[in-house]
């Protein structure tokens, strides 16, 4: 069992790991708006070509 001086190790490897874990983004506020609109435009593009298919395959049914 874990115990005194261990158990305060612990304690402080856990935090420094869960601090890296939060500190993943690294994006500005500008930039993680761009990033946002760039993605959003490509699932666009995607959800369109998936309709565009769907309406082609109802067709020819």
């Amino acid at each position: 069992m874990t115990r005194g001086n261990q158990r305060d190790q612990d304690r402080i490897k856990n935090q420094k790991k869960q601090n890296k874990k939060k500190s993943a983004n690294t994006l500005s506020g500008t930039q993680f708006q761009q990033k946002k609109e760039s993605d959003a435009e490509i699932m666009r593009r995607k959800q369109a070509s998936a309709d565009a298919a769907k309406t082609s395959s109802d067709k020819k049914k």
